[in-house]
């Protein structure tokens, strides 16, 4: 029978993938629905928070089978469709279902809405490189799932992780109004264990937004992973989901994200960008905008206030994170200011919205004026507008609206 199979593998995924580090998301998400989708771009931990929600369920007992987990592009897979591995595991007692990197299975919109239709009692939790195309699906699967997304590692979550120093996340409102108090609490913690901030920081945004820095003391080999990651993600996942993606189209999307790296942030010149990727078409160029940043390539802002409609003309185009700019960029010409915004960004949307204003940096949650820089920074830009701050770096302690960027990493 395949579904023994299947479970002699699930064993062994359950046995070798679990991590004791957990992630901010499974607290933050309990994943309580009966339908939920996990997306993110590869590798920032999906396969992990599923196994490590599995032994949650199950008690951490791996030999309880009312939980499975199954990646669907293995070769165990191959010829044997997701319905009726559904249907065998209901049949023999199942309960939690777990399928990963479902956008790799052809027909999986449909399928999944048999699944969730014809088994009113069993979970179905998924996981995917990008949430778009299912959400987007033509069975309309964004009616049954509840669509969760996943990031990369916070810098607290760094800090965890690489020297098991836990500190609690602290939301903006708190931040805004008492950072100087939990500056001076979380530096004095490093500082028990003969750390400092500062320089912790600038590994995080070396190489700590991807879990699985561990796994590559070089930094060399770190990069080359994120590299060959974007190259997956424009070559395979992207295509997956949109399979009127050519050859040709696929090229021109490594064309436009080099060009974007090369000067992000920038605000578009589409006229020029169609010349740098050879397309006569605006529309296309914002589609393979829209693709990228559903890959998690890159991430496009819009100008506060502004309604967003179909394909809208972002303001600004960004890398995704800091860590791509030195894989996809030369590490030393990486520019300090770029890195500065790049990370206020990846700390912040997690939780909040951001936008462009017409004056400072950036927007959050439609209220808050952000201006970003280092410790010369000083208010002259915002100096007018109410509810503004300035995010420094290259210091330990703020004072009155003067916060450490770094500080900005402890939002999740």
């Amino acid at each position: 029978m395949m579904i023994d199979t299947l479970v002699h593998h699930h064993r062994t995924i359950l046995r070798s993938a679990n991590r004791p580090f957990k992630r901010y998301f499974l607290s933050k998400h309990r994943l309580e629905n009966r339908f939920s989708i996990i997306s993110g771009q590869r590798g920032v931990g999906k396969t992990t928070a599923m196994i490590q929600y599995i032994h949650s369920f199950t008690d951490d007992d791996i030999l309880n089978t009312a939980a499975l987990y199954v990646p669907v592009d293995h070769f165990l897979m191959v010829g044997r469709s997701l319905y009726e591995t559904a249907q065998e595991f209901v049949e023999y007692g199942g309960q939690l279902l777990c399928l990963d990197e479902i956008h790799k299975y052809p027909g999986w919109s449909g399928e999944l809405k048999s699944m969730y239709d014809s088994f009113p009692d069993l979970k179905l939790i998924v996981s995917g490189s990008s949430a778009l195309g299912i959400l987007k699906g033509s069975h309309d699967l964004s009616r049954r799932a509840v669509t969760y997304q996943m990031t990369g590692l916070s810098l607290r979550e760094f800090i965890a992780l690489k020297y098991q120093i836990n500190l609690p996340a602290i939301d903006m409102a708190d931040i805004l109004e008492n950072h100087d108090r939990h500056s001076l609490e979380i530096t004095g913690n490093l500082e028990d264990q003969g750390l400092k901030i500062l320089p912790v920081f600038e590994q995080y945004l070396r190489y700590g937004y991807f879990p699985y820095f561990l796994e590559h003391p070089e930094e060399y080999t770190y990069f080359c992973t994120l590299e060959q990651g974007l190259h997956t993600t424009i070559e395979s996942d992207l295509p997956a989901i949109h399979p009127g993606l050519s050859g040709t189209g696929i090229q021109k999307l490594k064309r436009l994200l080099a060009a974007i790296a090369r000067s992000a942030p920038f605000t578009p010149d589409m006229k020029r960008l169609k010349q740098i990727i050879d397309i006569g078409d605006e529309r296309t160029l914002k589609t393979y905008l829209v693709h990228l940043d559903a890959g998690k390539a890159i991430t496009c802002l819009q100008k506060a206030n502004k309604s967003i409609r179909g394909l809208e003309k972002p303001e600004k185009i960004y890398l995704n994170n800091p860590n791509q700019a030195f894989a996809i960029c030369d590490p030393q010409q990486v520019n300090p200011g770029t890195l500065r915004e790049l990370f206020f960004i990846c700390m912040v949307r997690e939780n909040h919205p951001v936008t462009i204003p017409s004056n400072g940096d950036f927007q959050v949650d439609g209220t808050h004026i952000f201006e970003v820089g280092g410790k010369g920074k000083t208010f002259k830009q915002i100096k007018d507008l109410p509810d503004s701050y300035l995010a420094v770096d290259g210091i330990e302690h703020g004072m009155g609206a003067r916060i450490p960027l770094w500080l900005f990493g402890f939002l999740y």
